[in-house]
């Protein structure tokens, strides 16, 4: 569940209540048709108690659509990357994971409009994708280091990259070719990101 750090005196009945207006807004209207004044008359709230929660409508839509992470605790972490086990079972979880948030159609309806307003600001990107996949990536790389280690991965494996392409392959096929068939995908991309596209040796010899 997507968790929202809460005052002393906020009802977190409120939150849910606007996270979920936002993404019936969003998927009734796009990124551009979810207003605040929308999203308050939606949820059954006043401005004033969304504003208390969140500065803008990027930081809503966020909050809505993606899992709110709260990087100090290893059991949210460990829930968003899946499996411990080894590292084929992981980068499997870790495909499913991003094609099943990306094929939600909240968040197929939000993220043109939200990675707009990310481009364009600077200190958003900073707190919205910046500190919130912190404790992700460096997970993803204490991971990836062990398996090297292991010999499980070769060395050179990149937590960044893995990480994009795994967010970038979900994102471009989900909400701009609007694949529909998503089990075929996440086997597909997990195929070609633990064998890549060249032969083995032994299918190269064969050829060869």
């Amino acid at each position: 569940m997507a968790r929202h750090r809460l005052g002393p005196q906020r009802d977190p009945a409120i939150d849910e209540a606007v996270r979920e207006a936002t993404r019936q807004l969003l998927v009734e209207r796009g990124y551009s048709g979810t207003s605040i004044d929308a999203i308050a008359t939606r949820a059954g709230v006043g401005r004033p108690a969304i504003y208390r929660r969140w500065p803008s409508k990027a930081h809503i839509v966020n909050d809505a659509v993606y899992p709110v992470l709260d990087t100090d605790r290893d059991a949210d972490i460990d829930a968003e990357l899946g499996t411990t086990g080894a590292m084929p079972d992981q980068i499997r979880d870790l495909v499913h994971g991003a094609v099943a948030l990306f094929a939600s159609p909240p968040t197929r309806a939000a993220v043109p409009g939200l990675m707009s307003e990310l481009r364009s600001d600077e200190a958003l990107r900073e707190v919205l994708v910046v500190r919130q996949l912190a404790g992700v990536r460096d997970e993803l790389r204490r991971r990836l280091d062990a398996a090297i280690e292991a010999g499980e991965i070769r060395r050179g494996v990149d937590a960044n990259t893995l990480l994009d392409i795994l967010g970038g392959a979900a994102i471009f096929a989900l909400c701009i070719r609007e694949v529909e068939d998503t089990e075929s995908l996440a086997a597909s991309l997990t195929d070609i990101v633990l064998h890549g596209i060249l032969p083995t040796e032994g299918a190269s010899a064969a050829q060869g």
